[in-house]
């Protein structure tokens, strides 16, 4: 089946064609087993029982499914929240985790429907850029405390891994070479009879399905001053997280999504969660990549499918799932962090050709992500240091020219202001004019330049009671459009003399 290159395959085509569904099922599996041991992990970290997060995991996936914007992306529970409420639960136990899940989805649904989602568009490429290849790296320092203290034989099975998810799409991309590399490792093992670290090894599977709860917590203002903080923060990650994946998603199977959509889906979704007793999640880019890039998938139907295997997998084939090597879902997840780096980024060619600042503004999302293994920091600097250094940059060139023009009523100083006046060029711009020596006629000419902010206004208003002050007539010229109503609105309204 033919689609368009900048579609997704609607549900119904994938259920039409054998050939779409197949990928979408087996894509769908192979996530679900990649989702388990991390939900685990992450459930660890939050300091709830690893059912939690399990949960979490199946009713974010099966339910931004059907609510989200991006098809084929992989919500579940993810470390970047279980950081967020940990000390939540530390403090006041699981009822309020739930309640605070609750109220986080209810603010993104909020903040969805306010337009979150347009703010993506002030973040730079080389934020974008930092932040895959911090996650890239943050993937794989997750898989080395499985290689610590282990018995040897599970260095080779990871190379062997490795080995067949690198080489078997060169052969065949019928079956996912993840799913592959899993069944091999895990019968091999089974075989052979060595006992090597598995996913029971990481915590106890659940034995019974979800139920639907209300967190037992007072609904008092004092609730609401507990665990109104951890939502927010949950909120802003979870919606951070996901929306540079779904960008991330977008570039690599060159279709389009609907970040707004997305946004109050996460919310819808961690609502859900919430009220099945889940610890709440967001987008997972390590799980996405390897539905999208190491499987194929493309669906809303490998979403879904990643959510029910799972719940199938951990209730109804517990004893089976436990039995996987860790080894094999380590080799997958190294494969995927070597995927996810943006190699190109790091070329000494481009690094050459790349301005310092742009190189500056990805290491530093890069180093912050890694050190504080906090997602929404990381970008949140990266964007700071690159308006900083774009506020730099753009004033450096701004340019005022003087010039001295004889007419019949005498002498004129001709100030041609050009480039762009904020905060950052127009503090400077007091200091370019000659008060002292310039004849008693002054014209500042704008046409080249365009007035952004109240500081600009002020040092031009500043500019005109110092030459005020020596007798001499200004007259500002050139402004138009937006600069010319914002002068007219400010002018002599602001206080103060000089910027």
């Amino acid at each position: 089946m033919t689609l368009p290159a900048d579609a997704s395959p609607r549900v119904r085509d994938v259920l039409r064609s054998p050939s779409l569904l197949r990928t979408e099922v087996l894509a769908g599996l192979v996530v679900a087993l990649a989702l388990i041991p991390e939900a685990i992990s992450f459930s660890i970290i939050a300091g709830v029982d690893p059912q939690v997060g399990l949960f979490a995991s199946f009713t974010m996936a099966v339910t931004i499914a059907f609510l989200g914007g991006r098809p084929a992306m992989i919500s579940a529970a993810t470390g970047a929240v279980a950081l967020v409420v940990a000390p939540l639960v530390d403090s006041h136990g699981l009822d309020h985790l739930i309640a605070a899940v609750i109220l986080g989805g209810v603010i993104q649904v909020v903040l969805a429907l306010l337009g979150v989602a347009r703010l993506m568009r002030f973040i730079p490429r080389s934020v974008m850029v930092g932040f895959v290849n911090a996650l890239a790296i943050l993937i794989f320092l997750a898989q080395l405390p499985h290689l610590v203290d282990v018995p040897w034989v599970v260095y080779p099975l990871v190379l062997a891994g490795i080995a067949m998810i690198a080489t078997l799409p060169r052969v065949t991309s019928v079956v996912p070479a993840p799913l592959v590399a899993i069944i091999v490792i895990t019968v091999v093992v089974l075989v052979w009879g060595r006992d090597v670290p598995d996913v029971g090894d990481e915590g106890a599977l659940p034995d019974s399905l979800p139920s639907l709860l209300v967190p037992d917590v007072p609904f008092t203002l004092e609730t609401l001053r507990v665990i109104a903080p951890y939502a927010l923060g949950l909120a802003l990650v979870g919606l951070l997280e996901s929306l540079l994946t779904a960008k991330l998603v977008d570039d690599v199977t060159d279709t389009g999504s609907d970040k707004t959509r997305e946004a109050w889906g996460q919310g819808g979704a961690n609502i859900v969660t919430g009220f099945f007793g889940g610890m709440g999640g967001c987008a997972m880019i390590g799980q996405t990549m390897i539905n999208v890039k190491a499987s194929g998938a493309r669906s809303r139907v490998s979403t879904f499918l990643a959510g029910a295997f799972l719940l199938v997998l951990v209730v109804g084939l517990g004893d089976v799932v436990a039995a996987i090597p860790m080894a094999a879902l380590v080799a997958v997840m190294i494969m995927v962090s070597v995927g996810t780096f943006d190699w190109h980024s790091v070329r000494p060619a481009t690094l050459r050709r790349m301005p310092w600042s742009e190189t500056l503004v990805m290491l530093v999302t890069v180093a912050v992500v890694v050190a504080t293994h906090n997602l929404a920091i990381g970008v949140a600097v990266g964007v700071l240091v690159a308006m900083t250094l774009f506020a730099r940059r753009v004033a450096h060139v701004t340019q005022v020219d003087r010039s001295l023009v004889h007419g019949a009523e005498g002498e004129t100083a001709i100030y041609r202001v050009t480039g762009q006046l904020f905060f950052a060029s127009s503090n400077d711009l007091y200091a370019q004019f000659d008060y002292a020596h310039d004849p008693d006629r002054v014209v500042v000419d704008l046409s080249g330049a365009q007035v952004w902010d109240a500081s600009t206004v002020a040092a031009l208003d500043a500019v005109e009671t110092k030459y005020g002050r020596k007798g001499k007539q200004v007259r500002i010229v050139g402004l138009s459009g937006p600069s010319a109503q914002r002068h007219a609105r400010l002018s002599g309204h602001l206080g103060g003399e000089q910027p």
